[in-house]
């Protein structure tokens, strides 16, 4: 210490007094060198002369969204047309759904035909940690737009800069960013003719300033495609791939229920590598099927196991497949194997024969008895359970609580729904919610293990025919419960009675 201040002594007055502002000026010096050493990122630019890889042709299964962004596309090429009955372009479209429904290719058609100059970035380029820096790009990004009009903004993965404002003051340069965000769309007119096309997966987390009209004026809802949309996909993708004549693209699209435009691009694209592996010329139904096993069940994998867990898991799976079927489940399995997959170590595939968009109570239930079918086939044949069933009790869980809190179907309460989180709930009323999914669960369980003990025979045919020769079929399991669909029609309904739906 004494060293120090003899060396503070020795050092004239005035450099004393200007040495903090020495540090001071280190620090600016080495943080706008941080700055200008960043990677500066550009929007990508199409010109309106450029020619983009996708086009209008592309575009499958989104035909609502398809002819929003043609309408659009239709304005800025013949603006006087819809003027002159006093219309005007809309400032805004956010496309939203989940992710792989082709939202950024429909980005990608516009880009194509707009015949304008069109810049594409994702929000996460706006995102910094030095406050001002992404308003500051965001600026600049519009700038670029209003000087080469008519031009269409796109902004990719939108919830990056828009999710809600908190007002708590810890993320400034996130509130910075989404403000100029912002006022930059209040900063033009119609006259302009410039569109901001926004792309998120998660709607419900952006900011309200955002979804206002005069903003983003139209939202865009792009979900997974329907039966036809499914079907016109497999084309887009199938377009130029050799196919054998066994090919039913209509079969692929039936069983493809709830893939996205990208799972179905994705299973296109494995069954040209099945068929490449096996040196075919042309890719049959057999490889499309592999395929999308290959895609909804993750990689073949041959794990080492002990004669016994290969037991257990073979009575599992026939649980499942045996419930299937006694309940007469509207997806019907397609095949039962103890081949592990992934993480799993067997599975029960089950395609569905259309598309479903509501369900009973009782359908619900019934769900829930066929994921529970391995629990009980294993509690019977083996007097314990193992940890196989994780998964299938996570999804019986999920099913019990959207039944309870979402879809309203409580017996307590059964006219409004509860959100889980809401902390102005009385505690009267979570006991009452907590009870009946437990009474759920607890009877949907409790007719599972009567289901299969009674049909305790069947189970063991199928658990049988797995071990020798792991994996089923729909025919081969078909044929094997013959005598019990045929006993079940003969007796009495075994699955919970259903309701008339408004599809009967």
């Amino acid at each position: 210490m004494d060293a120090v201040l003899d060396f503070l002594g020795g050092i004239p007055e005035a450099a004393l007094t200007w040495l903090p502002l020495v540090f001071l000026g280190l620090i600016v010096f080495l943080i706008w060198k941080s700055i200008s050493l960043m990677p500066r990122v550009r929007p990508t630019e199409v010109e309106p002369s450029s020619k983009s890889s996708v086009t209008w042709d592309d575009i499958a299964g989104v035909d609502e969204a398809a002819a929003e962004l043609q309408e659009v596309v239709d304005f800025l090429k013949n603006p006087r047309r819809f003027s002159q009955l006093g219309a005007r372009v809309p400032k805004g479209i956010l496309l939203y759904g989940p992710p792989g429904t082709g939202k950024t290719l429909l980005a990608k058609a516009v880009a194509h035909a707009s015949g304008s100059t069109f810049y594409s970035q994702s929000a996460s380029a706006f995102v910094e940690m030095f406050a001002g820096l992404g308003a500051a790009r965001i600026r600049k990004l519009f700038d670029r737009a209003r000087k080469n009009a008519p031009a269409i903004v796109f902004i990719d993965e939108l919830d990056a800069v828009g999710t809600r404002r908190t007002g708590s003051g810890f993320n400034r340069e996130h509130d910075q960013t989404l403000n100029q965000l912002l006022v930059e769309l209040d900063g033009f007119d119609h006259r302009e003719q410039i569109v901001i096309i926004a792309a998120s997966n998660r709607l419900e987390d952006l900011d309200p300033a955002l979804l206002r009209p005069g903003r983003f004026d139209r939202q865009v809802l792009v979900g997974p495609p329907d039966l036809a949309g499914r079907e016109a996909i497999l084309q887009v993708h199938t377009r130029g791939k050799p196919l054998a004549p066994d090919v039913d693209l209509g079969a692929i699209a039936r069983q493809t229920a709830g893939l996205t435009g990208a799972d179905l691009a994705n299973v296109c694209n494995e069954a040209a590598i099945f068929a490449g592996r096996a040196e075919q010329v042309q890719i049959r139904q057999d490889d499309f099927d592999a395929a999308f096993e290959r895609v909804v069940a993750g990689l073949q994998q041959r794990k080492t196991m002990s004669e016994k867990e290969k037991r257990v898991i073979a009575y599992h799976e026939a649980g499942h497949a045996l419930v299937s079927h006694l309940v007469g489940e509207p997806q019907p399995v397609q095949k039962v194997t103890i081949v592990s997959r992934g993480v799993a170590l067997g599975y029960t595939l089950h395609t569905p024969q259309e598309d479903r968009f509501l369900n009973t109570k009782e359908e619900l239930v019934d769900r829930m008895k066929v994921l529970l079918g391995g629990r009980a086939a294993e509690q019977i044949v083996f007097g314990a359970v193992t940890n196989g069933a994780s998964n299938d009790l996570e999804r019986v869980t999920a099913i019990a609580r959207a039944m309870i809190f979402e879809y309203g179907m409580g017996d307590e309460v059964s006219s409004r729904t509860l959100r889980a989180d809401n902390y102005a709930l009385s505690e009267e009323t979570k006991r009452l919610r907590d009870e009946e999914q437990a009474r759920l669960t607890d009877q949907a369980y409790a007719e599972t293990l009567r289901l299969v003990s009674k049909h305790r025979r069947s189970l063991d045919l199928i658990a049988v025919e797995l071990l020798d020769h792991e994996t089923l079929n729909r025919n081969e399991l078909e044929a094997l419960l013959a005598d019990v669909v045929a006993e079940s029609n003969a007796s009495e309904r075994v699955g919970t009675p259903r309701a008339v739906s408004a599809g009967d």
